[in-house]
């Protein structure tokens, strides 16, 4: 199974594909989940739907960010810093702008519309929406009036933490190749990975709720930075890497313990301890031990079972991870559209849902396809 860093990881290229799939079915689950705030909510909606959500909600999106750092370390080897950034700047930063003026309108627009803020028509709406001196609807602006990114959040975090790691990867690869550090364990580099992000959940998410507006998120910028520079570091340590393959039933053992214990607690099986949650730091550290833990091993496990089952290539993995990015930048407005038309129909919600994931996962393909053939959408949608 060894083989040398600078060949193609194709497990990777699974993994990415397979991650930015599951968001399909994560943004769909948000639709009809109870009580979890989003855009539209249909009018059925499942409590049990929470606990099947919190599995991959802990860590899906820390999942991107650390095959991104990992991506990025393989980059490294072909390219120099200066290409690597101009790769991801021409990748990223068209399709944020172009997703805000033009994917996300129709998010805020059957937002607005299903929450009875106006009746205005799509034509009408859009011209306010991208007038940031705008008045209309002033109570929901942002920095810059109705304009936001929505789902898109992830590309100037991605653009951000490039930028910094790419500055400072010299310095980490110095640091990383020293010989105490090539040395290190398993048992103590997860030993560093969980106290690390322990701290950072211990000390930076009471202070900073998720914003995912850039310049307040300081929670969410300490746990995806660090994932994404763990992402970076792993390509330099094959052995370690090795060792997550081997590992890999281990790991996700433990992380299924972890998860149980959170649903168990979230239906208030613990409650003598969760009583003194806000009162002891000792309870606040052994539950962000869980919360970190179940976060880090899910992660590991699956990049170990990618490394044994999936280094392979075929057309299906080679046309899917072109197609990957336009997919994620249409998909939770594709998903909103339909969602809010079909709820006219009034379908139960057992037949909606699978109707819902089958046309959002199609028209995507087929917008792909569209944007494939097309030089000027091409360059909007981040492919080459």
């Amino acid at each position: 199974m060894t083989q040398e860093i600078h060949v193609r990881r194709y497990d990777i290229d699974w993994l990415r594909c397979l991650a930015f799939l599951l968001l399909i079915f994560y943004h769909v689950g948000m639709y009809y989940v109870f009580d979890w705030g989003w855009h539209i909510k249909s009018a059925e909606q499942s409590v049990w739907l929470q606990d099947v959500m919190v599995w991959s909600n802990q860590w899906r999106m820390s999942l991107l960010f650390f095959i991104s750092g990992l991506v990025t370390s393989l980059a490294d080897h072909k390219l120099n810093h200066w290409a690597i950034l101009k790769e991801r700047s021409s990748r990223l930063l068209p399709p944020l702008i172009f997703g805000m003026f033009v994917i996300v309108a129709p998010q805020v627009y059957y937002e607005g519309l299903t929450q009875d803020l106006f009746e205005l028509g799509y034509w009408d709406f859009w011209l306010h929406y991208i007038n940031p001196n705008s008045e209309f609807l002033s109570d929901h602006h942002g920095p810059i009036g109705l304009l936001t990114w929505n789902h898109l959040w992830f590309l100037p975090y991605l653009w951000c933490y490039s930028l910094i790691l790419l500055a400072i990867s010299p310095w980490i690869t110095q640091v990383l190749s020293h010989r105490l550090l090539q040395s290190i364990n398993g048992k103590c580099a997860l030993a560093v990975l969980i106290l690390v992000m322990l701290g950072i959940w211990f000390y930076l998410r009471p202070n900073y709720p998720v914003t995912h507006d850039l310049f307040n998120d300081w929670y969410s910028h300490g746990k995806y930075f660090w994932v994404f520079v763990v992402g970076f570091a792993l390509d330099k340590f094959p052995v370690l890497w090795q060792r997550l393959i081997e590992c890999r039933s281990g790991l996700l053992i433990v992380a299924f313990m972890c998860y149980v214990f959170i649903i168990m607690d979230r239906h208030q099986m613990f409650q003598p301890l969760a009583d003194l949650y806000t009162s002891s730091n000792g309870v606040r550290l052994f539950y962000g031990s869980i919360f970190v833990t179940n976060h880090w091993l899910w992660i590991l496990a699956i990049v170990g079972y990618a490394g044994r089952y999936l280094q392979f290539s075929n057309r299906f993995l080679k046309k899917i991870n072109r197609a990957i990015l336009p997919c994620y930048i249409l998909h939770q407005s594709v998903i909103i559209v339909f969602a809010a038309n079909l709820a006219y129909w009034a379908i139960p919600a057992w037949v909606e849902a699978p109707l819902l994931i089958v046309s959002t996962a199609l028209c995507c393909y087929l917008g792909y396809e569209l944007i494939n053939r097309s030089k000027v959408l091409k360059p909007l949608f981040g492919l080459k």
